[in-house]
């Protein structure tokens, strides 16, 4: 209980002060008239101000409030590293123990996990969120069980208490890292690109001279390098597709260090192609030519060589063949010097006249087998004793022809492997038959018989189910076949036409190895921290998915088929870093945000950042590692801080439970009193 004088004028404070005016101006009248009762009045008029005043006695009863020790614990990425979740355990242990042997004194934790996305450690946003929901004159002390590593020192708040850190990790610490710099967002296949890399060593790190990065793309058998630490080293890398490739650059880790987590990066760089470099080779002049031509001219980003042979076949005139041409077509430097830089060649309805000799050929089928594209439009020819089949080309081509020729009008199916693989995949919804029996495309008049072997793959079929388009892998290349001359009906609109365009531009991308027309892949759409992991493969069911997390555990995930061929699932994952997918036969990698997030660019435990900020409270730095702390109670403005000990400042802090006020004299009392000094001094000036 505790009491005090409050004063609750009667009159508005500014007419208060002008009687307070006239009282003073009266009491100085009466002394400068020398009147022997003045002291009488200015008793009077104190008394009549005193009753105007309305003072009174005001008495609280107060309950003690405890003074609240806000802790606030890191636990962020870095903290989850060598033994620091352990001196976490211990320092939370130490000051529970000993703030419990303070009076009248609780304890506060908040505990801080990752920042979303790559925040980093957002401690002084935890804080100064923890501190708003506490009245500020209860908090008697901060502590901060941290590294130090924080990435939001300019939300700090206020401090109202000292703050105290106690600094987790070891004097002899020591952490490596892998750091990739200007890494470009795409790049053009077939030119070199520049990326910056550097290996950092940080805090007490054994003398070493270099380290072996290995280089891995799309997950590939990596190679392996010595680099030198501490240097920026210039590493010229030249995309082997296009499409998305990641790029996977990986150190060992060392014995001692703190971390793996930042000993690899991803990059990932989107290969473009500058131009698309095709050779047309048609056979003979007929409609489906000009198709040909137009469709390839027709994109700017194709630059195309057609290589014609306008005179008939059954033109004999006794014109050798190397006399047909007004200038001589450089076939020598096609064919042999720079087939290489094509990467696609088409021979539309070709037969063999002589023209190109079996040598060229034979270069051919070594282009394909070492990685090269050619895709054959065969018409009637190609069943004749002058096909393409019968060549050095035959032993590559995935259909051998019984010349038979069927001429009757068919529409071209996709087979049931067709309807899984990318390159005729719901190729029939983008022409809908309205009567919903079949794709809603136009007939084709023309379909060449031929003998498929196993291992090429059938994925659109004309009359009585005979192939009518075959895709087939050689070595590194890739080969496909069309056994019907008549796809340039669709480009005419016979019938309503049909998907040419997109039917061709798949089967190219795909002869090219772009990644998204793959049969058999796996690959990650991320969104923030969310996978959509997606399984292409021409079989009917697929593996379970295991994903390796960052730091090394793992989870197993089942896929459901979405669409022929098509397999996916959502995935929620629980941190930014690098993952590792894998299925038993196809294997993937996806980094969320940067490979080695913004926990682990500095590891190793440092007070800088927060140093000015403790000081200036006269609070200090403890290091876990060198023991327990005690805490001691401090006055406000007195160090906090000593060997061994850190200090708390007890704020005294309390609730009204309940309030009394007393009048210190009743009203009449004051005037009975003011009268009494009024009558004393006429009567003291009365006899005068």
């Amino acid at each position: 209980m505790t009491g005090s004088l409050i004063l609750d004028p009667l009159l508005p404070m500014v007419l208060f002060y002008g009687v307070v005016g006239l009282a003073a101006l009266a009491l100085g009248l009466a002394i400068w008239r020398r009147l022997p009762g003045w002291w009488l009045r200015g008793l009077a008029g104190l008394a009549l101000l005193a009753a105007l005043a309305n003072p009174a006695i005001q008495q609280e009863d107060r309950e003690p409030l405890t003074d609240i020790v806000m802790l606030v614990v890191d636990q962020s990425a870095s903290q989850r590293i060598g033994d620091r979740p352990a001196q976490n355990t211990a320092a939370i242990a130490n000051i529970e123990a000993e703030l419990a042997r303070q009076p009248n004194t609780e304890l506060r934790t908040v505990t801080l996990g990752d920042g979303e996305g790559d925040a980093g450690t957002t401690l002084m946003t935890a804080l100064s969120e923890a501190l708003a929901e506490e009245p500020q004159g209860r908090i008697a002390g901060i502590i901060l069980v941290t590294d130090g590593r924080l990435h939001d020192i300019e939300r700090a708040p206020r401090l109202p208490a000292p703050m105290h850190t106690l600094l987790t990790g070891q004097p002899d610490d020591w952490d490596r890292r892998l750091v990739v710099s200007n890494a470009p967002a795409f790049a053009i296949l077939g030119e070199q690109v520049s990326l910056t890399l550097r290996v950092e060593d940080q805090g007490q790190a054994p003398a070493t001279d270099s380290v072996l990065l290995s280089i891995s793309i799309d997950g590939d058998a990596p190679l392996t390098l010595p680099v030198p630490i501490g240097q920026d080293i210039e590493l010229p890398i030249e995309l082997p597709h296009g499409g998305m490739n990641v790029l996977q650059f990986t150190i060992p880790e060392a014995d001692g260090e703190l971390t793996n987590r930042n000993n690899s990066a991803v990059v990932q760089i989107n290969g473009v192609r500058d131009r698309l470099r095709v050779l047309l080779v048609s056979g003979e002049p007929h409609p489906g030519e000009r198709t040909w031509r137009n469709l390839l001219k027709s994109d700017s980003a194709v630059d195309l060589v057609h290589f014609t042979i306008l005179r008939p076949p059954e033109k004999q005139d006794g014109v050798p063949v190397n006399e047909l041409s007004l200038i001589a077509f450089p076939t020598r430097e096609l064919f042999l010097e720079k087939i290489n830089d094509f990467d696609l060649i088409i021979f539309d309805r070709y037969r063999r006249r002589g023209i190109l000799p079996s040598e060229y050929l034979d270069n051919i089928r070594q282009y394909v087998e070492q990685g090269g594209a050619v895709l054959i439009s065969s018409g009637p020819e190609y069943g004749a004793a002058e096909s393409i089949y019968r060549s050095p080309l035959g032993t590559i081509l995935p259909g051998a022809p019984t010349a038979r020729v069927f001429e009757e009008g068919f529409i071209p199916q996709i087979t049931d492997i067709g309807q899984r693989h990318p390159v005729t995949e719901g190729l029939d919804a983008l022409s809908p038959n309205p009567d919903g029996d079949g794709p809603g495309w136009g007939r084709w008049f023309r379909l060449i018989d031929v003998l498929v072997p196993e291992e090429a793959t059938t994925v659109m079929s004309g009359i009585d189910n005979r192939p009518l388009l075959i895709l087939n892998r050689i070595g590194e290349g890739r080969v496909s076949l069309m056994t019907s001359d008549q796809s340039w009906l669709w480009d005419r609109g016979y019938e309503g036409g049909g998907p040419q365009l997109e039917l061709l531009r798949r089967l190219a991308h795909w002869m090219m190895k772009e990644p998204e027309l793959e049969e058999e892949s796996l690959w990650v759409e991320p969104a923030g921290q969310t996978m959509r992991i997606i399984r292409r493969t021409l079989d009917l069911d697929t593996g379970d998915v295991t994903v390796t997390h960052p730091d090394g555990t793992e989870t197993v995930l089942s896929l459901e088929e979405v669409s022929p061929g098509r397999f996916e699932t959502l995935w929620e994952a629980p941190e930014i870093g690098l993952y590792r997918l894998d299925d038993g036969e196809e294997t993937s990698v996806i980094a969320l945000g940067p490979s080695a997030p913004r926990e682990f660019e500095q590891t190793i435990a440092s007070a800088t950042l927060l140093e000015p900020l403790v000081e200036s409270t006269g609070a200090g730095v403890k290091a876990i590692s060198n023991g327990d702390v005690s805490i001691r109670t401090v006055r406000e403005g007195r160090p906090a801080s000593g060997r061994g000990w850190i200090g708390i400042t007890p704020r005294g802090a309390y609730q009204t439970a309940d309030i009394s006020i007393t009048p210190l004299l009743p009203a009449w009392a004051w005037l009975l009193l003011a009268s009494t000094l009024i009558v004393g001094a006429w009567l003291r000036e009365g006899r005068r």
